[in-house]
């Protein structure tokens, strides 16, 4: 039995359909838990689940749904005054953050728990992918699907399982890896977690938990400033370290870049491992790669066999992904909401030489807007053209002051440059259609709606003549 499962057989999953908590619901309906839940809307994702077994009611959330569960799962967007979470409550029902089943999951098993930023979802998907290809039959939770495995979850065979570790809320602390990746550490989530010191600390602490005893390692960026300052405050587990551009364990070398994809050697110390291609673009994802490549040496692959695995990675659904090619215009969207990973994501899409770079991008949530609007004016420079629109909320309640105008002012401020702003996302795909040309590349960015934009763009190109 899971421990923190214990004597749990009916789970109810509250916002069954979200990315996260749709894939724990998937694996544990594959272990044969009776699994309910209920959304908003129904969704491919919910007809998935009720395919598998799942009872799952939609239209919103009704008191009535929790009736016979042994345990209520939520997420942090489920608010304490949810009419469900109150019966539960009432009834006597045990409620269990989503975070509770990952770990109750990842610490049975050798986990490998992704950590990071940015870069958790793809690292995770390139793990996972690159196990599975070698037959290795992991159990892998993603918080995005991977097109490569056609879901977001998988239950394998093997001992291994992999997932991404979510540090936003502080509930990746939970987890107890046989292998920690981390890919980066940044000032996100300062809502949160209040100083970079505490984040910092929040990661010491997270690394340190895995199972040193049982052979367990870390995988840590030394690209990543806050990385190596953390791994010299002392790590009680063996380290393998990974970068570009500073010493470590082992380094890319011999970066080749074709505008589509990327080919580089992994070097460990003066030994040549081998050479590696994947098929999407930017520095950051030959970082992502170099995680992936380090954890499976590690536990015995070859570089290769990882190799072979990894030329026909396709990414991560929502992260450099095509949208649609009309008119000679490619449209693409990616989830980067931070800026250090808008910039790496825009510097990634400018090595592929389009005629113009388009960037349409959608704030996500007013703390963030407001604790980082600073870093975001110099985010976009690799864009020849910034569309904003106004924030996506997730829910939070607005901030006097801050709105989507607040990062058109600073790009103007720190660039000079003179962003356009559409306030209503609906009205972006119409005006982009009217100006595209044969030649651009036009990318939605942020975490909320804004992958809309980009498929309605593609239908408008398509059906005009």
């Amino acid at each position: 039995m899971l421990k923190g499962l214990e004597g749990l057989k009916n789970i109810h999953f509250v916002g069954i359909g979200g990315a996260g908590m749709s894939a724990l619901a998937k694996i544990l309906l594959e272990m044969d838990f009776v699994v309910t839940g209920s959304d908003k809307n129904d969704s491919p994702i919910i007809a998935e689940l009720r395919a598998k077994g799942a009872t799952i009611a939609t239209g919103g959330h009704n008191a009535d749904n929790v009736r016979g569960a042994d345990a209520i799962v939520v997420s942090s967007a489920i608010p304490f005054d949810n009419p469900e979470v109150l019966a539960a409550h009432d009834l006597g029902i045990p409620k269990l953050h989503r975070s509770d089943i990952n770990a109750a999951l990842l610490n049975a098993k050798k986990g490998i728990a992704v950590a990071g930023a940015h870069g958790k979802t793809t690292t995770t998907s390139m793990i996972g992918v690159m196990l599975h290809d070698l037959n290795m039959s992991p159990t892998v939770i993603i918080g995005g699907e991977s097109p490569d495995l056609g879901t977001n979850a998988l239950l394998g065979e093997s001992e291994y399982l992999v997932s991404e570790a979510d540090e936003s809320d502080g509930s990746f602390l939970k987890l107890q890896p046989h292998i920690a990746v981390v890919t980066n550490v940044e000032n996100d989530h300062l809502d949160h977690y209040g100083t970079m010191d505490n984040i910092r600390a929040a990661f010491a602490q997270f690394i340190g938990n895995v199972k040193a005893t049982e052979g367990g390692f870390a995988v840590l960026c030394f690209d990543s400033e806050n990385l190596v300052r953390i791994a010299e405050g002392g790590i009680d587990c063996p380290v393998y370290s990974y970068a570009i551009d500073h010493e470590a364990d082992f380094r890319a070398t011999n970066i080749v870049m074709d505008g589509k994809g990327t080919a580089f050697d992994v070097v460990h110390g003066a030994e040549n491992l081998g050479r590696v291609t994947i098929n999407i673009p930017g520095r950051h994802n030959i970082l992502d790669a170099m995680a992936t490549v380090v954890t499976g040496i590690n536990i015995g692959l070859t570089v290769p066999d990882m190799a072979m695995a990894l030329k026909n990675f396709h990414g991560a659904k929502r992260r450099f992904e095509t949208k649609g090619r009309e008119k000679g215009v490619w449209i693409v969207d990616d989830y980067g909401h931070h800026p250090t990973e808008i910039t790496a994501t825009l510097e990634a899409a400018k090595e592929t030489n389009p005629g113009r770079l388009i960037c349409v991008f959608q704030p996500h949530r007013y703390s963030r807007t407001k604790l980082l609007h600073t870093e975001f004016g110099t985010a976009f420079d690799a864009a020849d053209v910034l569309i904003l629109t106004d924030i996506y909320s997730a829910g939070e309640e607005p901030i006097p002051g801050i709105d989507g105008t607040t990062i058109l002012y600073d790009v103007k401020n720190f660039t000079g440059k003179s962003p356009i702003y559409i306030e209503k996302r609906e009205d972006i795909a119409k005006y982009l259609a009217d100006m595209a040309k044969d030649g651009d590349l036009i990318i939605t960015m942020g975490a909320g709606d804004i992958y809309k934009t980009g498929e309605e763009l593609t239908k408008i190109l398509r059906e005009r003549n």
